[in-house]
C-alpha cells in the first residue's frame, strides 16, 4: 500500500515569525540547549575565541615569551592573528593555532548536540554564518571543524555561508516573501538587528536577472553600533526608522522602485503577532516587554513607502540568515544554519515541494 504524501501548509500572506516560508518550512530555531554548565550555544560565540587566544598567551607572558608582548589581548584583532599564522614566527602561530584547535574541537562538538536535536535528524549540510566565519581566522576554524566531524563518521557538511555575513542578513529579507510581492520591483528595505550592531539597507532583486534572488544584492547599507553608546530601546527604535529614512531618499534619487515592505530580522523567538517573546537580552532594553510591539513602532514612523502602505515582517535574524542561502541549497531537503557571533544563532529547515 503506498503511503500519499502529506499535504504541506498553505502559505498565506506574510506573517511574522512564520514556519511556513514560501521556500522552505522552518522545522526549528532559536535552539537552547544546555548542559553542566549552560547554554552549549556560548561556549563558541566569538568572543569565546578571544578568551582561549588569552588562555595561550599567559603561559608565554609569564616567561616573557609572547609574541604579542604587552598588547592586551581585547586590542588585537582577527586580521593581526591571521598575519602572525602567515607569516609570524613558529612560535606566535603555534598560539594561534591552538586557539583554533581548541575552538574546532568544542564547534564540533556543539553542532553534534544540535544533530541529536529530533528537529535537526537528517541535516545534510549546515551554512556557518555570522561575523567570526567573516574572517580568516573564522573561516580556518570552521574548516578544522568540518574536518573533526569527518573523522567521527557525522554526516553532514559545513559549508561558508556564500554572501558577506554582513549582506546576508538583509537578503535574506527577500525570501520572506511570496514571489508575487516583488513583481515589479527593483529593491526592498532590509533590517538587520545584532547584540551590537543595527544595520538597514536596500537590497536590490533583479529578478530579470535571476527569479530565484540568485543576483539579489545589497546596493547600499548603513550601520550603527549602539553597543558602544548608552541607549535605550526607544532610542534604538527611533535611530532605526531614521536610517530607513534615509534609505528611502537615496532609492528616490536613484530612482529604484522600492516594494512597500520592511523586512526585519531580530534575535528571538518572533511570535505570530510580532512580539519578541525571548532571546533578545543582548538589545538595549527589553524588546520583550509587553507594550512593546516593534512592527507597529516602524509602521507609525514609516506608514507609506513611494505611496503604498507599508508592510512590516519580522523574524528571527539566524533564520534571515539563513534564507540567503536558497538558492544554493535547491538541490537538498533538509538542511540548516549556525551564525556565530555576540551568541549563536542558529536554524533548520525543510525546502518545500519535495518528495517526502
Amino acid at each position: 500500500m503506498v503511503k500519499e504524501k502529506e499535504a504541506e501548509p498553505k502559505l498565506a500572506l506574510p506573517a511574522h515569525g512564520s514556519a511556513t516560508l514560501p521556500s522552505v518550512i522552518i522545522d526549528a530555531y532559536n535552539a537552547e540547549i544546555q548542559d553542566d554548565e549552560g547554554f552549549i550555544g556560548d561556549k563558541v560565540c566569538k568572543s569565546v575565541f578571544w578568551e582561549l587566544v588569552e588562555k595561550w598567551r599567559r603561559p608565554l607572558r609569564e616567561e616573557g615569551e609572547d609574541p604579542f608582548g604587552k598588547t592586551p589581548t581585547e586590542d588585537l584583532n582577527k586580521k593581526q592573528l591571521a598575519e602572525e599564522l602567515e607569516k609570524g614566527d613558529a612560535e606566535a602561530a603555534a598560539l594561534v593555532q591552538s586557539a583554533i584547535e581548541d575552538y574546532s574541537q568544542e564547534f564540533a562538538r556543539v553542532i553534534q548536540r544540535f544533530l541529536k536535536l529530533k528537529s535537526w535528524r537528517d541535516t545534510e549540510t549546515i551554512v556557518i554564518g555570522g561575523g567570526f566565519r567573516g574572517s580568516r581566522i573564522g573561516e580556518l576554524a570552521i574548516n578544522r571543524t568540518a574536518l573533526l566531524l569527518k573523522s567521527e563518521k557525522i554526516d553532514v557538511a559545513l559549508e561558508l555561508i556564500h554572501n558577506k555575513p554582513d549582506d546576508a542578513g538583509l537578503i535574506g529579507a527577500a525570501h520572506l516573501l511570496p514571489p508575487w510581492m516583488l513583481k515589479g520591483h527593483d529593491a526592498m528595505l532590509a533590517v538587520d538587528i545584532g547584540g551590537t550592531n543595527i544595520r538597514v539597507g536596500t537590497v536590490t532583486l533583479n529578478l530579470h536577472k535571476s527569479p530565484d534572488l540568485t543576483k539579489a544584492k545589497v546596493a547600499k547599507s548603513k550601520i550603527w553600533c549602539h553597543a558602544e553608546k548608552a541607549v535605550d530601546r526607544d532610542r534604538a527604535v527611533r535611530k532605526l526608522a531614521e536610517m530607513l529614512e534615509e534609505q528611502i531618499s537615496w532609492c528616490e534619487e536613484e530612482k529604484l522602485m522600492l516594494a512597500p515592505v520592511v523586512g526585519i530580522a531580530c534575535p528571538g523567538i518572533i511570535k505570530e503577532d510580532g512580539s519578541i517573546d525571548r532571546g533578545g537580552q543582548n538589545l538595549p532594553g527589553n524588546w520583550s516587554a509587553k507594550g512593546f510591539h516593534l512592527p507597529s513602532s516602524i509602521q507609525s514612523a514609516i506608514p507609506e513607502i513611494q505611496g503604498s502602505e507599508t508592510l512590516i515582517v519580522l523574524h528571527n535574524d539566524a533564520v534571515v540568515q539563513g534564507l540567503s542561502e536558497l538558492p544554493h541549497m535547491q538541490k537538498l531537503e533538509r538542511w540548516g544554519v549556525l551564525t556565530i557571533g555576540t551568541g549563536l544563532g542558529n536554524a533548520r529547515f525543510t525546502n518545500r515541494g519535495r518528495n517526502k
